[in-house]
């Protein structure tokens, strides 16, 4: 297979080229765990935070300075959406996000507005801009959306959940309303992620965190359908796209059908299983268990070994975690995670 040597590194195994070594980044890589980080939220709220470009290419850099990521993601949030359709989102103190006024009936759909994407929210763009100007030429920057299911999850629901059993139950009782909904918001996710590409973002990630409480024939119904649509309104050359389904590892052969450039992959599922169902024509993501990094060194190594090994030559894979890095987790594992993975990988490669 060719390779494109102008290309950073990650953009290359985004594109199942062949790489010297294997690209890392880290999802939730900017966040709590970091003390430079915490230092900013102590005088600024989470949505002032996520508002101020300034503060968002600061905290987006922060990782990459101190820990050599081959990727950059910008600091934002799935819920950016929901405020500007009509649908408050506010953060209590060691609390997940309330969203007020849920989605309780089909009527609640149609209080929805199609907000104007650059005037609500184009700080995310303003962010991106911003960032891409102060990050190194080699470190692309991924700019990001939550997928319709995790994000009508949340509306409906008005809050997370573990079994997400009012969102299935809305939709099996309101399929049209369902569809409308997802409709809107899918048309949201495409604007504002091709608002991030025009802002310099050479990469962009879909997050549906919460789409493996579906069982395969309703996720092609709720979260396939939707997701293809986002992946072709955002496709563009040398973009690459990332679907980050998680909890799907039993379908991940469905959720390729998307079409995405790179599938992300939980800890749930090895590598080489996945390539299994996948096939070799699109690149992984993942797949550490974030909890591996609150463990101790000696068992930490293996399992960062166990994961190169399984991607099995290297091309098309990206390390990363499987899910979010948790928030108690020391940064010197962080960074002798990014070391191993750089040094460990470009050995299999000789």
């Amino acid at each position: 297979m060719s390779t494109d040597e102008t290309l950073p590194l990650f953009l290359r195994a985004c594109f199942n080229q062949p790489t010297e070594r294997t690209p890392v980044w880290l999802m939730r890589q900017a966040g709590r765990y970091m003390a430079e980080y915490r230092a900013i939220r102590k005088d600024v709220d989470f949505w002032g935070l996520c508002k101020s470009p300034e503060l968002c290419r600061e905290v987006t850099l922060q990782p990459i300075d101190a820990f050599g990521m081959d990727a950059a993601i910008i600091f934002s949030d799935l819920l950016v959406p929901l405020p500007p359709m009509g649908a408050e989102v506010t953060f209590g103190k060691g609390m997940g996000p309330v969203i007020e006024p849920r989605i309780d009936t089909p009527a609640d759909v149609d209080r929805l507005i199609h907000p104007d994407v650059p005037a609500t929210m184009g700080y995310v763009a303003d962010a991106v801009r911003a960032t891409v100007a102060a990050l190194p030429a080699d470190v692309p920057l991924i700019g990001f959306a939550g997928a319709p299911f995790t994000l009508a999850g949340y509306l409906i629901e008005g809050q997370g959940s573990k079994t997400w059993m009012k969102t299935k139950a809305f939709l099996h009782a309101h399929p049209e309303a369902a569809d409308k909904l997802f409709t809107l918001l899918t048309d949201v996710v495409i604007e504002l992620l091709n608002m991030q590409i025009d802002a310099g973002a050479r990469a962009v990630q879909i997050f549906d965190s919460w789409v493996g409480a579906l069982d395969p024939e309703d996720y092609r119904r709720w979260g396939l359908r939707y997701t293809k649509r986002i992946v072709d309104g955002v496709r563009r050359p040398g973009v690459p796209v990332i679907v980050f389904a998680k909890g799907t590892g039993t379908y991940l052969d469905i959720v390729a059908e998307c079409g995405a450039d790179v599938l992300g992959v939980d800890w749930t599922l090895p590598l080489d299983r996945a390539r299994a169902l996948v096939g070799p024509n699109v690149a992984l993501q993942g797949n550490l268990d974030p909890g591996r990094l609150l463990g101790p060194w000696d068992a930490l190594e293996p399992a960062i070994d166990r994961l190169l090994d399984s991607a099995g030559d290297g091309t098309g894979h990206i390390f990363n975690l499987g899910h979010g890095i948790d928030r108690t987790t020391d940064p010197a594992q962080v960074k002798r995670l990014v070391d191993h993975v750089r040094t460990a990988s470009a050995k299999r490669r000789g």
